[in-house]
């Protein structure tokens, strides 16, 4: 594996830092509506997405294309983790049952 795709790997897991970050704020009422979006979770979430952006943008230079699309599935596993962690919330069996699907179809892709 090469040191692209960690890093590539390394940016799927904050895509699912960040959309978890966005899911927290969105859970939260404010008193003004410019609040929802002008807040801090919501500015560093989309903060770090511009900088997976750019940063993968560079990666998909280095890496076969390919790969690059396999690695960018994982951020779905990454989010459903999260989301259990740090949301507390609860493995529905749709979600696992989606996740292993995933699972399958990145084994599926990347054999010979």
């Amino acid at each position: 594996m090469s040191p692209y795709m960690l890093l590539m790997f390394a940016m799927t897991f904050l895509t699912g830092v960040s959309q978890v970050l966005l899911k927290k704020s969105a859970n939260k009422t404010y008193e003004k509506w410019i609040e929802e979006y002008l807040n801090w979770q919501v500015i560093l979430a989309y903060g770090i997405f511009f900088g997976v952006l750019l940063v993968n943008t560079y990666a998909y230079t280095k890496v076969d294309m390919k790969y690059g699309a396999v690695i960018d599935t994982f951020s779905y596993v990454f989010v459903m983790l999260f989301s259990w962690l740090l949301l507390r919330e609860k493995f529905t069996k749709r979600k696992v049952i989606g996740n292993l699907i995933i699972m399958v179809g990145v084994l599926v892709y990347t054999l010979p």
